[in-house]
This record gives C-alpha cells, sequence and structure tokens, in this order.
C-alpha cells in the first residue's frame, strides 16, 4: 500500500464510520512497513494532556475498528517474527532523525510520529525508553485501542529483564496524592483529574462554590508545602529570579476582583455532533464565577525590583510557570501579552483566596495566576515563576494547543503556527435548566429558563434572548446575578439569567435557544457548522435544549 493511498484512506476514516463489510475486505500488516499511522498528518488529541498514551488513544478515531480486525499477537508481548535487541540499542535511538521506545516487551519506531505530530516534544521525552511510565501520568490511554495503534510501530522485542530496566519508575503512580473531590463532579478524565459540576447547579449561586467549580488539570496536582513555598520572578529570560514567599505576597495590598474562569473546550461536545473534535468532551459547565484575592502582578514585580514599561520591545509577553510537572519536569506554562499583564486595569492579579477562602489545592493553591477575561488556560495553577519575555511563552499549551482553525482545516492541513493562541473567548450562554431530554411540568402554562451568559475581554453582557419557536419570536431575560460595580468594559463576571416564557397548551415538545449580546454588540453564532474547528474550541454556538412538556 502506497502512502498516498494510505493517506486517503485515513483521512476518510477519521471522520467516518467503517462498515463491517469494509472492514471484512480490508487486511493489515503489523509490520513496519504497512498502515503507517506516521504517514499521515491527522494526528489527533494535541495537547488536551499533551502526552504519549493520549495522543495515540486521539489518533484517528475510527481506524481503531480496522485494526482490530488484522490478527496479532497481544500489545507489548513478545513477537518472534521480529528482531530483538537490547536496551542499549533502543537508547541509541533517541535523537530527532530516530526515536524508539518501549512498552512491555515490544519495541516501536515512532520517528515519523513524533516529526509530524504538533505535541511531539512532549512525546520525545520517552525517546530510547519506555513510554510506561510517561502513561502512568495520564490514564486516559488505559485503553485497547490505544495499545492496539501503539502495535502499528512495532519493529522488534526486548528482553523481560531489560523491559524492567527501561520501564523503571512506572510502578510509582503520579496520582497518589490527589485531593479529594466533591461527588457532584462528573470526571471527563481522571489521569489528570477533569471534570465539570451539572449545569443546574450553576444557576444557584452568583459565586460559584469551590468544591463544584469546574477542574482543568494538566499534570498531577502537585504537594507544595506553604511555608517552604517561593514564587520566583524573571525579569527575562535569562535573568538570575528573585524569589519571594507566600507570606511576602501576602504583604501587598490585596485587591479582590470579581471573575469567571471558562475552558477553552466548553461545550465541546456540542460541536462535536457537526463533526467529530478531538478533545475532552465538556458540557457547558467548564465555567465558573469566583472572587479572587490576591496581589496584583504590577505590585508582585514591583516588589522585585521591576517596573517594565508595556512599550518596551524586550517585555512583550509575560510567562506563568506551574508548579504541576511531567516526568521530564517540564512545568505546564502559558503567557499573556504585556499589554494584559501590565495594566493596572487589566487586574490580572496573583490570587491567594477564592470565595474568601484560601485556595484549594485543585484550584492552585497556594498561589495562582487570575487573568480575568482571557481563557482559563492562562490562569496558571500552582505558580512558581513569573517571566518578562520579549516573545511568547514556547510551552506546548501555548504553541500547539488552544488555538482556533478554519472548518475547513483538518489533521492534515493543520500548521498550529498559523494560528494565534486564543486570550480573549468570545460571548456565550448556555441554558442550564431546564436538563436536556428531560421532561417539564408547567406552571400556569409558562415555561422558566435559567442559565448564564459570558463574553471575554470584560465586555459586559447587555442582552440574553430566549427562543422556544426556532427564532420567530425571542423573550429577552431579565439578569438575576451580575457585578453591578463593575465597569462597562471590566465585567470580568458572568451574568445569570431568567425568563418565563409562556406556552401554547397544544405544544408537547420544544427547543428553546439562547443567545447573548455584549456591551460591543458581539452575540454569538447561530450554528456550530461554521464555527467547528478541529480542536472543539470556542464552542460558543446558540445554546439549544429540547424539552418534553407535561
Amino acid at each position: 500500500m502506497n502512502p498516498s493511498t494510505t493517506l486517503s484512506r485515513l483521512k476518510r476514516l477519521l471522520f467516518k464510520t467503517v462498515s463491517q463489510n469494509d472492514l471484512a475486505k480490508k487486511s493489515l500488516s503489523y509490520k513496519h512497513t504497512t498502515i503507517k499511522l506516521n504517514k499521515v498528518k491527522v494526528i489527533a488529541g494535541v495537547g488536551i494532556t499533551t502526552c504519549v498514551g493520549y495522543s495515540f488513544y486521539h489518533l484517528l478515531g475510527n481506524l481503531k475498528n480496522e485494526v482490530k480486525a488484522a490478527s496479532k499477537p497481544s500489545p507489548g508481548e513478545p513477537d518472534n517474527t521480529l528482531p530483538w535487541y537490547t536496551i542499549s540499542d533502543v537508547q541509541n535511538h533517541k535523537d530527532s532523525n530516530s526515536i524508539w521506545v518501549v512498552f512491555k516487551q515490544g519495541v516501536y519506531d515512532i520517528t515519523q510520529f513524533v516529526q509530524m505530530h504538533p505535541g511531539g516534544d512532549i512525546i520525545m521525552k520517552a525517546a530510547g525508553s519506555s513510554i510506561e511510565p510517561f502513561w502512568a501520568m495520564y490514564g486516559v490511554h488505559m485503553q485497547d485501542e490505544v495499545f492496539e495503534l501503539l502495535e502499528t510501530y512495532r519493529i522488534g522485542n526486548i528482553s523481560m529483564e531489560d523491559s524492567k530496566l527501561a520501564a523503571k519508575g512506572a510502578a510509582s503512580d503520579p496520582y497518589a496524592f490527589e485531593p479529594v473531590r466533591s461527588f457532584l463532579l462528573k470526571a471527563t478524565s481522571l489521569k489528570p483529574f477533569n471534570a465539570e459540576p451539572p449545569a443546574s447547579l450553576l444557576v444557584d449561586n452568583f459565586l460559584t462554590p469551590a468544591d463544584i467549580f469546574y477542574v482543568r488539570n494538566h499534570l498531577p496536582v502537585p504537594v507544595i508545602d506553604e511555608v517552604s513555598y517561593r514564587l520566583e520572578i524573571q525579569g527575562s529570560p535569562h535573568a538570575q529570579p528573585v524569589s519571594f514567599s507566600l507570606e511576602d505576597i501576602k504583604k501587598l495590598p490585596p485587591v479582590t476582583i470579581t471573575a469567571a474562569v471558562m475552558c477553552a473546550g466548553n461545550r465541546r461536545s456540542e460541536m462535536s455532533q457537526v463533526k467529530p473534535v478531538k478533545g475532552l468532551s465538556w458540557g457547558p459547565a467548564a465555567v465558573g464565577n469566583a472572587t479572587w484575592t490576591g496581589a496584583r502582578l504590577v505590585d508582585v514585580l514591583r516588589l522585585a525590583g521591576l517596573n517594565p514599561d508595556p512599550d518596551d520591545r524586550n517585555v512583550q509577553h509575560v510567562h506563568f510557570e506551574g508548579l504541576d510537572i511531567d516526568l521530564a519536569r517540564t512545568p505546564y506554562a502559558a503567557s499573556i501579552p504585556a499589554t494584559k499583564a501590565l495594566d493596572p486595569r487589566g487586574d490580572v492579579i496573583l490570587a491567594y483566596e477564592m470565595n474568601g477562602e484560601p485556595l484549594t489545592r485543585d484550584h492552585g493553591a497556594p498561589l495562582r495566576a487570575v487573568v480575568p477575561g482571557v481563557v482559563g488556560a492562562r490562569n496558571v495553577k500552582w505558580l512558581g515563576k513569573v517571566i518578562l519575555s520579549p516573545s511568547e511563552s514556547t510551552s506546548h499549551w501555548q504553541q500547539n494547543d488552544y488555538k482556533g482553525f478554519s472548518p475547513s482545516t483538518d489533521w492534515d492541513t493543520v500548521d498550529f503556527s498559523k494560528s494565534p493562541a486564543i486570550q480573549e473567548l468570545p460571548v456565550i450562554s448556555a441554558i442550564c435548566l431546564p436538563a436536556p431530554d428531560t421532561k417539564v411540568e408547567l406552571e400556569n402554562q409558562t415555561l422558566d429558563v435559567q442559565g448564564y451568559a459570558w463574553s471575554g475581554g470584560g465586555k459586559a453582557i447587555v442582552r440574553v434572548d430566549v427562543t422556544i419557536d426556532q427564532g420567530r419570536s425571542w423573550h429577552v431575560a431579565k439578569f438575576t446575578g451580575q457585578d453591578s460595580q463593575a465597569p462597562l468594559t471590566r465585567h470580568w463576571g458572568w451574568t445569570l439569567w431568567k425568563v418565563t416564557i409562556p406556552v401554547d397548551p397544544n405544544t408537547k415538545e420544544v427547543e428553546i435557544w439562547s443567545k447573548a449580546v455584549d456591551a460591543s454588540y458581539n452575540t454569538q453564532p447561530e450554528s456550530f457548522s461554521n464555527v467547528w474547528n478541529l480542536r472543539g474550541v470556542l464552542a460558543n454556538a446558540y445554546h439549544r435544549v429540547r424539552v418534553s412538556l407535561t
């Protein structure tokens, strides 16, 4: 099978279910020279957890069915039809020109996969060694299809003794010290932990309680001793850092802001109904609103002897590095423009309290960045370092994740370097009550609808429109929660709303639509068809909820 034929077939498979009749006609070899997933740029799961296992898990969706149809040895078990190698042989293949990894007793050449994968820099950390310690960090890979896809890169075997040597460290669980979470959170992944509450709970409180505030973790939650904790500040990428204790930060003038934090993938599950996307299947509750108390970033910088000018070409971005690290000790990191970070009206703070209480571990204790009006990915938790820089963070999550693309861009044509990193999020609304696909008992032949709305960049929500007749008539919602003290252009918190709609007695089912309008008169797109993107981010089309009426 030549590469172009393979590419064509895999492109079709990515968003198309293969019928059983088709599968019966297909014949795949598990040797290194046939179905080469690494011939394709259709590499999914970019940056969701940015790990080897997760990348394979999201690779080529329905291809897993085709792979299962072939005869093969069990993943990682010896295959006597292939050569045998030593651990030294594997360790000699750990640069970008030749990348071998080990899983159990299997040896795999993933060179071309890494070269074509936007997250290849992460995968390189397993080069010349076992993939198992990395997979222990990302539990989502523990599924048969992941192992089967890995087998397509199989080139040989390794002895049991060398296998144990290569996998040294895999037995320790990096998630052994995770915090206890509320039973109300619905997990979209366990390792790392990511979860959201039922959407119906969001409208109960203007300030979302910490225990039901959505959790977005990219790596294990670090164990941090507040007494020995230090925040490092660097005036440039190569400058000697200045460090401060948590008590040093708390001595600065405290500032409290009300701000919503939203995941870039909020409502991704709806966008995936147009066609598949790659990422955690978030519903409409990957968002929360809280008061955050801490020191202004500009005050912390002054404490470090820095008073940068936003117009200084050497200070165009501010990097945040977390204390959550992978096995190669690479931290989660992101950056924001200096124009946002250094402007006192940007209200960027280093927070140590949430809703008047010390931060919990899942939400960044002891110190986190709060960048109001900006996507959650830049609100770095467990903050360990702040760096002033002339350029953006080079982290995977800044360069190869959290970016939007044209609906026509697919995994064959995507170039992450051509798209800017998401900062401010677009205007959005969601219906929290009634819940989808439920039966609603009407009172006085009226339907109550409740939800939230928010817009990035500090733009206030000025109106929420709701319809139950496909847009022939619209009902303007009443605001039940909004920060009335916030200036119109520094409206960092969300808006809760409610509307009561009369219903015709003969109507037995309705589809409720909501759309929000912000202070710049931006509004939501009507459908996901024209805003679909392969990463499933920026999912802000009209929210639609279908219910039965009794």
